[in-house]
């Protein structure tokens, strides 16, 4: 079996890359037989601690949207970044998902709040971006060691790898008069229309595996929706991992991170091509497994637990 369908074949094929690198899901534990429908554990799940820095304390998490995103859709993600700090709601709550994070020692909580929000619906960098785009989008959000910015590309922008190899990924640059203030950055793209059933499963077909019946959105709106799901992978990923020397198991060039490493899995009794157990709202049917302000519902994956060195997920 290729390392591309067995990769699909484990959670509908999300795929990410760090520090210009590849992570790929046949790197998971998990490994499908030809007769069986379930995983079969075929590796301990251990994230090493290499002793880099993490990011510990009040981080603002800039956001940008480039190419063209409703007000509606803007919310949705403004909601969620706002959420990831709010403890008054009820569980199982964003807030109480990101909460993991603060067990990566050195133990301390890293709280994040919402930023500067810009917009670039002009496409100032044409439709079709490299990486190097990314880094300078990333740049324009007047970013600082107490920054995280988070570029997010419409469904009609192509960037290159998005769908072919990756949802997104996330990574690290300098700025400052001399190059010396680090910071972290991220990219996620809106999957809609280029590759639902890739970088938007469980809300779209996926194109390998049981073909399931894709899950309502929590929100609406399938490509905002998965582009949630690898939004909050990837800040979990970078806050645990932010320069390459922090937690993550497997080689730095292709590291299965905080959340990477539990790709597919978003509720207890989980299998490749099957989410897990989820709640469901009775008026709309939507599937969901976390609370957030303004009544939002979202879908989150499982995260790493370094006290039980399990994924762990919210319900």
């Amino acid at each position: 079996m290729s390392m591309k369908k067995l990769a699909n074949l484990t959670s509908a094929g999300e795929m990410y890359s760090f520090s210009k690198s590849w992570f790929c899901l046949a790197e998971m534990r998990y490994i499908i037989f030809k007769n069986t429908t379930k995983a079969e554990i075929v590796q301990p799940l251990v994230l090493n601690y290499h002793k880099g820095a993490l990011l510990k304390g009040n981080y603002s998490l800039n956001l940008l949207f480039y190419g063209r995103f409703s007000p509606a859709q803007r919310s949705i993600v403004a909601d969620f970044v706002r959420s990831l700090s709010a403890t008054s709601v009820r569980s199982p709550s964003v807030a109480s998902w990101w909460s993991t994070t603060f067990l990566y020692s050195p133990v301390g909580t890293t709280r994040l709040s919402l930023g500067r929000v810009f917009l670039d619906d002009a496409y100032s960098l044409g439709k079709s971006l490299a990486h190097s785009d990314l880094v300078t989008l990333a740049a324009r959000a007047a970013p600082h060691r107490s920054s995280i910015t988070a570029v997010l590309t419409a469904p009609e922008v192509l960037v290159d790898g998005f769908c072919v190899s990756r949802c997104g990924f996330h990574d690290s640059a300098r700025a400052g008069r001399r190059g010396r203030a680090r910071y972290a950055y991220l990219w996620v793209g809106n999957p809609a229309t280029q590759c639902p059933g890739e970088c938007a499963w469980p809300f779209a077909k996926p194109i390998y595996g049981p073909q399931t019946a894709p899950l309502v959105p929590p929100n609406g709106d399938v490509g905002v929706d998965g582009l949630i799901i690898s939004l909050a992978t990837l800040l979990a990923d970078t806050v645990t991992n932010p320069y390459g020397d922090g937690y993550f198991q497997g080689p730095p060039t292709m590291p299965n991170e905080a959340v990477t490493s539990c790709t597919g899995i978003f509720g207890a009794g989980a299998f490749p091509g099957y989410p897990g157990n989820l709640l469901v709202d009775p008026t709309t049917g939507a599937y969901y497994n976390s609370l957030g302000l303004a009544g939002r519902k979202y879908l989150l994956p499982a995260m790493w637990d370094p006290k039980t060195k399990q994924c762990k997920p919210l319900v």
